[in-house]
């Protein structure tokens, strides 16, 4: 009986070493740095937040882009660039992505034949409300977890950013 239950536990053992093995980790330095806490809260709040849509092929900054263009209707390109925070390269496959789906349209100016704004169709309107009750909600979360210090830290937060850039 003995020779039996050995025989499982090292059965048990051998199938357990061909599983990879999940170790903890050090942070080390990283857990000094404000930059390595920021990029995980923001990658965190995004998990949560699609978790939250349902939309798990939400792609990061659709609901601060859908947002910025329904709240600026005609806001050109460069202008949605910098109130996002993305450089072209970055924005402009959210954007094709958009005008493909058919939630975004282009308006051609008026004074540069060069230069074009953009706006939320009706569908990009719907994509929109829908985000916003859920980004609301996740907000809720967020600022539950901050309390009284929120006022701070998006100072904090937008401080950073302005003096970084």
């Amino acid at each position: 009986m003995e020779t039996d239950l050995d025989d499982q536990t090292m059965s048990r053992d051998l199938t357990n070493a061909s599983e990879p093995q999940v170790a903890e980790f050090e942070p080390g330095i990283l857990d000094t740095y404000i930059a390595y806490h920021l990029r995980l809260a923001q990658n965190a709040s995004f998990r949560a937040f699609q978790r939250k849509t349902g939309q798990h092929d939400l792609k990061p900054g659709w609901f601060a882009v859908l947002s910025l263009i329904g709240d600026n209707p005609g806001i050109t390109p460069m202008a949605l660039s910098r109130g996002s925070g993305r450089d072209k390269s970055t924005l402009t496959p959210v954007l094709r992505d958009m005008l493909t789906g058919g939630y975004v349209e282009r308006i051609a100016s008026a004074t540069d034949r060069r230069s074009y704004g953009l706006t939320l169709t009706e569908a990009g309107k719907c994509r929109l409300a829908e985000f916003s009750a859920r980004a609301a909600e996740h907000d809720a979360r967020l600022d539950a977890i901050v309390g009284e210090q929120k006022a701070e830290l998006i100072a904090l937060l937008r401080r950073i950013a302005a003096e970084i850039e």
